[in-house]
Order: C-alpha cells, then sequence, then structure tokens
C-alpha cells in the first residue's frame, strides 16, 4: 500500500488524536487521554509552538504520527524527545513505520541535535526489535521518573 509522509497541519490534528488514543488502548492505558485536538492545534501550530509532527497517510487518512519537541541535555546539549511514534495497526509491515523514524532522524539532523531520545515499554518486543534493528540503544538499566498532576500539586502543598 503505497503512503506518505509530510509534516502534520491543523487540520489532522483530530486524526492525530484518534491515533494518540488507539495508541493508549494498545499500552492498556485507554482513560490517560486528557489533551483535546483543540489543545493539540494550540501548542503545535499556535503562538509557542511545543512540538512538530509528522504524519503518513494513505488516500488522504493519516495512519501514523510522530511527535517531536526540543530538549535539552546537560551532557548532550540539544536535543529532541519523540514523544510517540503511532502506526495503525493494519498498516504495521508496510514500512511506515521506518519512513516516520527516518523523518525524525532527518529533522534533529537538521536542527544538529546530538541525541534523539524517547521510551518504549519494556513488554513491547516488536517494538524494541524494530528500534534496536534501526541501531537505536534500548536502555534496559534506566527508569522512567514521572510527576503526574496530582503529584505535582502534592509536591507544592509539601513545601
Amino acid at each position: 500500500m503505497k503512503f506518505s509522509i509530510r509534516d502534520a497541519e491543523k487540520s489532522d490534528m483530530n486524526q492525530v488524536l484518534k491515533l494518540i488514543q488507539e495508541l493508549a488502548i494498545f499500552e492498556k492505558e485507554e482513560n490517560a487521554v486528557e489533551v483535546t485536538e483543540a489543545d493539540l492545534i494550540r501548542d503545535g501550530f499556535g503562538s509557542k509552538v511545543l512540538f512538530k509532527c509528522f504524519v503518513a497517510e494513505v488516500d488522504g487518512i493519516i495512519k501514523g504520527m510522530a511527535l517531536v519537541y526540543p530538549r535539552y541535555s546537560t551532557w548532550k546539549g540539544p536535543i529532541i524527545h519523540l514523544e510517540d511514534l503511532i502506526v495503525t495497526e493494519k498498516m504495521r509491515g508496510t514500512g511506515m513505520g521506518t519512513a516516520l523514524l527516518n523523518e525524525v532522524v532527518k529533522y534533529g539532523a537538521s536542527l544538529g541535535v546530538r541525541r534523539i531520545n524517547w521510551e518504549v515499554l519494556d513488554w513491547n518486543e516488536p517494538a524494541i526489535k524494530f528500534y534496536e534493528s534501526k541501531g537505536a540503544n534500548v536502555m534496559r538499566d534506566w527508569d522512567v521518573v514521572q510527576l503526574n498532576e496530582n503529584g505535582i500539586k502534592n509536591y507544592i502543598k509539601s513545601i
């Protein structure tokens, strides 16, 4: 099946949100998505752009996406973080994921970043194998640390 990769546009955010929701279901976190289409439009295309998004489409329908944003490493300097690379289940194995990752890496290189970071769930072996096949280092000795919205509020109360 033929697909194309391009920069996302405001009008794509409804379909991007559907992919995000599909990923949440796959990751057994179906109720975790709080972001809205309006949030994605504001944060990706508003006065303060917080992310860059690439989409993969087939016949005008978005079947994959990759969303990245800038970070800064005290060891490396400028880096980008790949928040999500999503390919709808029916399109996996078509080369779409590789094409999206290619765009992310080319984008990072154009910015002169020294590293591209992302996470993968430890039980998602197909994704781990895919990333390792592309030369990525899956660092299994690091744990992800997060402070969620309630954690932030509780932390603030405690100081």
